[in-house]
C-alpha cells in the first residue's frame, strides 16, 4: 500500500482512540516486521499533536516448537515494559496479547492497539462508530445471561455456565484508558465457568483453525465435560489438532476458554485465501460466526494460561442465551445487532 495512504488510514484510526494533543503515543515493533506500520502511526500521532516514540525489539529467535501465545518480546525486559507503561497509548505491533507484560501496561491505564494484519485488510474493515454500537448492544446482553447454549445441524449441542467471567468486545479501536482491541475485529465474548462447559462440539468442513489458518476439512467431535475436552475423535483434522494440544505437555491446553460470535458484515468467511500474511482476525468477526476458544482464559481473569490456544469460528451454528435465540443457522436475529440493511 502506498505510505501516504497507509499514514491516512493511521490518522483516522487514532483519530476513533480518540488520541488527541499532549498525549504520548509508543509504537512497539520487533526486527523488520510492520515497519511500513510503525512509520504510519508514527506520522499519525503527530498529525494529531501527540508525543510519540517507536521501541524496535530485537527480532525473535524461533526454537522451532510450537506456537505460543503469552510469550513476548518484552519479556524480562522491565526498563522497556516501564517506558510503555508511561504512554498514553501502545500501537501493539508484535502481538502481545496473553502476556503478563499486556497486563502490567493495561494496570497502567494505557490503553492498546494490536495491528499485526495486512494493511489492505486494515482498510477495508477501517472501524466505525455505528459496528461499535452494535457490537457494544451484543455486549450488554451477553453480559446479563447466565447459560449459553450452542447447536448445529453437524450435531453441536454444548452448554456454557456464564456470570463467572466479564464480557469483552472487540471493535478495531480504543478510546479508554487500559483498554485493549485488535484492529480489525467485531465480535464480543466471554467465558464459560471453569467446570461448567458440557456438551458436544462438532466441527464441520469450512469451520476454521486459528493458529493453523486453515479450513476444517473433515468433520471433528470433540467431548467436553466440565469445563475440559475430553475426547477429540474424526479424520486428519482431528489427529491434527490432538497432536498440536499434545505437544504443549500440558493438561489445561484442553480447557474451554472463550465463546461469542461475530458482527462484521464486511469480513469475509474465505478471507484465509486472500490474506495469508495475517492471524485471522477477519474470520474471527465475519458476520454470524460462533467462535469458541480452547486454552488460557487469563485475558477475562481466569486462571488458564497455557501456552495452548485455538480460535475456532464455527458457521451456519445456532446460539441462545437464556433460551433466547442470538445467532439462528448463521443469521444474526436481534435488530439492533444486525447492519441498517439488515433490519
Amino acid at each position: 500500500m502506498d505510505q501516504n495512504n497507509l499514514n491516512d488510514m493511521c490518522v483516522r484510526q487514532l483519530s476513533l482512540s480518540g488520541v488527541r494533543d499532549g498525549e504520548t503515543v509508543a509504537v512497539l515493533s520487533q526486527g523488520e516486521e510492520r515497519s511500513d506500520l510503525a512509520d504510519a502511526f508514527l506520522f499519525a500521532a503527530q498529525e494529531l499533536g501527540a508525543n510519540t516514540f517507536h521501541m524496535r525489539l530485537p527480532s525473535a529467535r524461533g526454537d522451532g516448537g510450537a506456537w505460543a501465545v503469552g510469550q513476548s518480546g518484552l519479556a524480562g525486559n522491565q526498563v522497556a515494559v516501564d517506558a510503555l507503561k508511561q504512554s498514553d497509548m501502545l500501537i501493539d505491533l508484535t502481538f502481545l496479547l496473553f502476556s503478563k507484560e499486556q497486563f502490567e501496561i493495561q494496570g497502567a491505564d494505557t490503553r492498546i492497539l494490536t495491528v499485526v494484519e495486512p494493511p489492505e485488510l486494515l482498510s477495508r474493515l477501517m472501524p466505525t462508530r455505528e459496528l461499535r454500537e452494535r457490537v457494544e448492544y451484543g455486549a450488554e446482553l451477553l453480559s446479563k445471561a447466565k447459560t449459553m447454549r450452542i447447536t448445529s445441524p453437524a450435531g453441536t449441542d454444548v452448554t456454557y455456565k456464564l456470570g463467572v467471567y466479564p464480557t469483552m468486545s472487540e471493535y478495531g479501536y480504543t478510546d479508554t484508558p487500559g483498554r485493549w482491541d485488535h484492529w480489525p475485529a467485531a465480535f464480543v465474548f466471554t467465558g464459560g465457568a471453569d467446570d461448567g462447559v458440557d456438551g458436544t462440539i462438532v466441527l464441520s468442513p469450512g469451520d476454521v483453525l486459528l493458529p493453523f489458518n486453515t479450513y476444517v476439512q473433515t468433520p471433528v467431535t470433540l467431548k467436553i465435560e466440565k469445563g475440559f475436552i475430553t475426547d477429540i475423535s474424526g479424520g486428519l483434522d482431528a489427529e491434527l489438532l490432538s497432536s498440536y494440544i499434545a505437544s504443549f505437555d500440558d493438561p489445561r491446553g484442553y480447557g474451554m476458554s472463550h465463546v461469542g460470535w461475530g458482527l462484521d458484515e464486511r469480513a469475509h468467511w474465505h478471507g484465509l485465501t486472500q490474506f495469508p500474511g495475517g492471524m485471522g482476525m477477519e474470520l474471527r468477526s465475519f458476520y454470524g460466526n460462533v467462535m469458541f476458544s480452547i486454552g488460557p482464559n487469563n485475558e477475562l481473569g481466569g486462571p488458564n494460561d497455557t501456552p495452548c490456544h485455538f480460535d475456532i469460528p464455527m458457521r451456519n451454528c445456532s446460539l441462545y442465551l437464556d433460551d433466547e435465540p442470538i445467532v439462528v443457522d448463521g443469521d444474526i436475529t436481534v435488530p439492533e445487532m444486525r447492519p441498517t440493511g439488515r433490519r
